[in-house]
């Protein structure tokens, strides 16, 4: 019973941190992106090799959040998934090219899509 709750656990998990039903590739490796393939600015290859650690960095790119939601995201997936604390140096660099570059964006009309990490 605790294998089936366990595992019930992470499932959800993967669904709630992939965002929307998007699944990422089952073979993800860091090697399938380069950072150019994102937005050029401050940090782009600083949150790229912070991010593409655990997962790819598409699943980020999707997001559109506020400095205050990135922040939390990373401290939910510190507490959550064990991920080792960025440095307070690296994690603003990181956080100020996420906010700039991923900011919120409004669901398309008729849509109605809600961010996971949104406060409700």
């Amino acid at each position: 019973m605790a294998k089936l709750i366990m595992a019930a656990s992470l499932a959800l998990a993967v669904i709630l941190s992939a965002g929307a039903g998007h699944a990422q590739p089952a073979q993800f490796t860091p090697g399938d992106e380069t950072p150019e393939e994102f937005p050029a600015g401050v940090g782009r290859d600083d949150a790229f090799y912070a991010c593409t650690a655990c997962h790819n960095f598409k699943l980020v790119a999707q997001q559109g959040m506020t400095r205050l939601q990135w922040e939390d995201s990373l401290q939910w997936m510190i507490d959550r998934h064990k991920m080792s604390p960025l440095p307070e140096k690296d994690k603003k660099i990181v956080l100020d090219y996420l906010e700039a570059t991923f900011p919120p964006r409004a669901p398309a009309p008729g849509r109605g899509w809600q961010n996971p990490f949104s406060p409700r």
